[in-house]
């Protein structure tokens, strides 16, 4: 098994495409601006020494060596021994709502964000209890199965976004019922689930999805996202905003947080209801009623012992920036020369 110690340094991997655009377009414009002034076999014979292929050698070395430095610092280890672990705790699924109404501003920097933010900080808390993840708007879908590999948690978290599920909705119901299907009974662990959720524009019967699960003993609780006033719902173009949701009167659609539901839904479950602030997520008060659980042990195999294996990039790094710095942008003048006498003995 293959982790990262430090994967918040991976994003630096993003300048790799960038500084191949920016070269791209910088040898092109040399080109044009070698291409005119004049011939170019004869501009070459002008400029005999001048290479035009190793500066993209030089700068495929360094983009690798740069690469490599990020993911020494990201840290690449691997597992190199599996054991069962016996373990004592409980199972907790988290429910996300990911629908359009999750981009609003109520909260801040949205109530996606904001509840991104919040499950991020949970998981950092987590000790023996196991996790997974749910999306859900107008469908649901398993995102992380129930796991406490934590880093791996952390991770599909990251890549939550409202274009995961085409159909818009708040099917709360349905994500309930794909949530007593992920949890494994057999195995007696305590059973919890915490749905996030603005509550809004809800199409199924999410109450009766709710004490189903609560009389084999999951107990769920609700976070609502969002503000009574509510926050106009943002139109996202290649990432952008791009304007406000309208309806068909051509009125900018208000997304207002349905407490009503989300407390129903808590009492069915004989969990809590929590309103998320800019302030406070709530995610710690469900917690605490998670933690007087009672905690069961399981098994699980997992990796124990992880081994560092950063210092292949830094020395693969180090290679290729020496290899750079002595590789000269200059051809060999003695091959130009013999060039250039073959051509003027012609």
């Amino acid at each position: 098994m293959i982790r990262f110690a430090h994967i918040e340094f991976l994003w630096a991997l993003a300048l790799v495409p960038a500084a191949v655009l920016l070269y791209l377009w910088v040898a092109r414009w040399k080109r044009n601006a070698i291409a005119s002034l004049g011939d170019r076999q004869v501009i070459n014979l002008m400029i005999p020494e001048v290479s035009f292929k190793r500066p993209l050698l030089k700068f495929t070395l360094f983009i690798i060596a740069y690469a490599s430095l990020v993911l020494a610092l990201a840290d690449p280890q691997i597992g190199s021994k599996m054991e069962d672990v016996k373990r004592k705790g409980s199972d907790l699924m988290i429910l996300l709502d990911v629908s359009n109404s999750m981009l609003s501003h109520d909260l801040s920097p949205s109530r996606l964000e904001s509840a991104k933010r919040a499950i991020a900080q949970m998981i950092d808390n987590l000790h023996d209890d196991r996790i997974g993840i749910i999306v859900f708007a107008g469908q649901a879908y398993v995102q992380l199965p129930v796991t406490t590999d934590y880093s791996a948690a952390k991770l599909f978290l990251n890549t939550i976004n409202t274009n995961m599920v085409p159909v818009q909705g708040t099917a709360i119901g349905a994500a309930i019922d794909l949530g007593m299907q992920s949890f494994d009974f057999k195995d007696g662990t305590s059973k919890a689930m915490i749905i996030i959720t603005d509550g809004e524009n809800h199409e199924d019967d999410a109450v009766a999805a709710t004490k189903a699960a609560r009389d084999k003993d999951v107990v769920v609780s609700v976070i609502g996202e969002g503000s009574e006033e509510g926050s106009p719902i943002p139109i996202l173009v290649n990432g952008k905003e791009s304007g406000f949701h309208t309806d068909s009167l051509g009125k900018t659609v208000i997304s207002k947080l349905d407490e009503n539901m989300c407390k129903e839904i808590a009492e069915a479950g004989d969990g809590v209801y929590v309103r998320a602030t800019n302030a406070s997520s709530g995610l710690n008060i469900v917690l605490d009623q998670v933690g007087k659980m009672q905690k069961k042990q399981y098994e699980s195999k997992t990796f124990k012992d992880f081994e560092d294996r950063f210092q292949i990039f830094i020395a693969l790094a180090l290679i290729l920036l020496l290899v750079e710095f002595f590789l000269s942008n200059r051809k060999n003048l003695s091959l130009s020369k013999l060039k250039l006498f073959e051509v003027n003995k012609k």
